[in-house]
């Protein structure tokens, strides 16, 4: 094999996509799926390449330091794309030291792994942070996020993920360690956990449970297609430039209450209803703390660099989401049972 590529929460969300591109598509590399399989990882979003001979899975937290130390003594890693990562804002604000000790403390194993893996023979070596648009704070009306753009993390979330940003760009200058990041905008599609906006609403409304919208509605968000964000860390992996941070966009903003419509308008569609049926479901609850008005994306220089551009647009995007999750039942019976439907009540009575 040409490589070994630790690829971190590959039973997640984004990471179940990058291990499936990954896996497909390099045939002579060996993928490591490394997962603690906390709530949001499912080992079922790999179903159709568990048994792929150049595949790999391997029970670890990132917050183990020791089995961290293990899982790279046994492996040898070329390369590490780290996805791990408590992500849910929400979240975040009902317990921020989960947030602090696997955002922060379980990317500082990674990279001390990393650093004593590699040390005196980075060539050809590569640390790859994925990150979030959410570290630069909020947007008025107008604007976008840059690459340079100063960080102003608002939510435990945010901030846990701007320090690890920061402790992955220390490890480059101190210890010389090659490293990438990116910053990316809120992702959609398959096999996303409903505790997020668009699958959370789409099981709501197929049960005809309340639509829960925070406040006037009118938080504006970017958002990307998983799959295109898949290919986007393939390419910034294997051709970014070293030290780079590189922002991944959708060029797509939305106001979540006009998102929410549409989703409304067309699970009526799919479902079968009376139009406008489903929007009736919509109630607006108290604001979050903290809440971002909004987030916006400047994706030229990963375009003009690396030629990346979303290739799905919103429409197909959302509806290829709708027939996936209304064509998973099972799935979305299983996630969305035991604790989460505690977390869930909890969260917005």
């Amino acid at each position: 094999m040409e490589k070994c590529i630790l690829i971190t929460g590959g039973a997640g969300f984004i990471g179940s996509h990058v291990v499936r591109q990954f896996v497909n598509k390099y045939q002579n590399y060996v993928i490591v799926n490394a997962d603690a399989l906390t709530y949001a990882g499912n080992l079922e979003n790999l179903m159709d390449i568990e048994h792929s001979p150049n595949y790999r899975f391997e029970h670890v937290n990132i917050n183990d330091a020791v089995a961290i130390q293990a899982l790279f003594a046994k492996y040898q890693f070329d390369g590490v794309i780290h996805l791990a990562a408590e992500s849910h804002v929400d979240r975040s604000i009902t317990d921020p030291n989960a947030f602090i000790q696997t955002n922060v403390m379980g990317t500082a194993n990674l990279l001390n792994a990393a650093k004593e893996l590699w040390k005196g023979k980075e060539e050809g070596k590569r640390f790859y942070h994925v990150s979030t648009d959410e570290v630069y704070g909020s947007l008025s009306e107008t604007g976008f996020f840059l690459e340079t753009t100063p960080y102003d993390p608002q939510s435990p979330y945010s901030a846990s993920k701007a320090a690890s940003d920061h402790l992955v760009r220390a490890y480059g200058n101190t210890y010389h360690l090659p490293f990438v990041i990116t910053n990316c905008s809120n992702n959609y599609g398959p096999n996303q956990f409903p505790e997020k906006l668009i699958p959370l609403f789409i099981h709501n409304i197929k049960n005809n449970k309340q639509l829960p919208v925070y406040g006037d509605g009118k938080y504006t968000r970017d958002w990307l297609f998983v799959e295109d964000h898949a290919v986007a860390i393939d390419l910034v992996f294997h051709s970014g430039k070293n030290g780079e941070t590189y922002n991944i966009g959708g060029f797509n903003e939305w106001q979540n209450i006009e998102l929410i419509k549409l989703l409304c308008q067309k699970m009526d569609g799919k479902l079968g209803r009376e139009a406008g049926t489903c929007a009736q479901l919509i109630t607006y609850i108290k604001d979050r703390p903290g809440h971002d008005r909004r987030y916006a994306i400047d994706a030229t220089k990963i375009n003009k660099e690396l030629g990346w551009y979303p290739s799905v647009t919103f429409e197909e995007g959302l509806a290829k989401t709708i027939d996936w999750y209304l064509a998973n039942e099972e799935w979305l019976n299983n996630v969305t049972s035991g604790d989460y439907q505690k977390y869930y009540a909890k969260q917005y009575n």
